[in-house]
């Protein structure tokens, strides 16, 4: 509030009209995320119960009372109950939870739709595994008598296997390129699910596209291996 409408004064020089009256401005507060944690915080006026003048907003309208507590707030609850009944003169107390407990039903939607993209993002990367060793393993197959006449003629097992792994890489770090393109151009819809961070962080889109390209590459590695372990005469037998 104190940004959006004293933007180059200080409001602590000034006064704001509540109802009828004229009241002085005596203090700033943070702003408080009241809606969701991933939304912007909302203008807000904290005004003494003392001072307010709709006595029937003091008894139809819910409070909401924020205690610290150096103890466990658990072990606190019939206590904190008692003491606010007393100092609301009698009126009923309920809903008291945990800092921790709201966070939790606050975020809960959230949490839940990051473990299932968790989840999708895992199995994706298990099956592009899967396929690039398949593919490999395929490849490696057909070309047997190739690879046979190669050896036969001089080529050794490491300039095989070096071979392998770059025809199988290639695909691979080309799928990398573009999940990084098309992850840049997410970034909006993912600020939706984050806390706390940016949807653009720098480690995170150099941490998984490495984590992407070492899977690639003992994927293609083992059809490598083999590959370079052929015996040339039984693959001259073949062709």
């Amino acid at each position: 509030m104190a940004q959006q409408f004293w933007p180059n004064s200080d409001p602590l020089n000034d006064q704001i009209i509540v109802g009828e009256q004229a009241r002085q401005i005596i203090g700033v507060a943070g702003d408080v995320r009241d809606d969701a944690l991933n939304r912007n915080p909302r203008p807000n006026l904290y005004e003494l119960s003392a001072q307010m003048t709709n006595t029937s907003l003091l008894t139809t309208e819910p409070w909401a009372w924020v205690i610290r507590a150096r103890a466990a707030p658990r072990t606190l609850r019939s206590a904190i109950q008692e003491e606010l009944r007393e100092a609301s003169g009698g009126l009923p107390v309920a809903g008291v939870r945990t800092m921790e407990e709201i966070l939790s039903r606050s975020t809960a939607a959230q949490n839940f739709r990051t473990l299932v993209l968790t989840i999708f993002g895992c199995s994706a990367l298990l099956l592009a595994a899967i396929g690039i060793y398949g593919l490999m393993a395929y490849s490696v197959a057909q070309r047997v008598p190739e690879i046979g006449i190669r050896l036969a003629l001089g080529a050794e097992s490491s300039d095989i296997r070096r071979m392998v792994v770059m025809q199988g890489l290639r695909p691979a770090l080309a799928g990398v390129v573009c999940g990084l393109a098309a992850a840049f151009g997410l970034t909006r819809f993912l600020a939706g699910f984050l806390f706390g961070v940016k949807a653009w962080d720098p480690l995170i889109f150099s941490l998984v596209p490495a984590i992407l390209a070492g899977v690639a590459l003992v994927a293609a590695w083992l059809p490598a291996l083999r590959a370079s372990r052929v015996d040339p005469l039984h693959a001259l037998r073949l062709e």
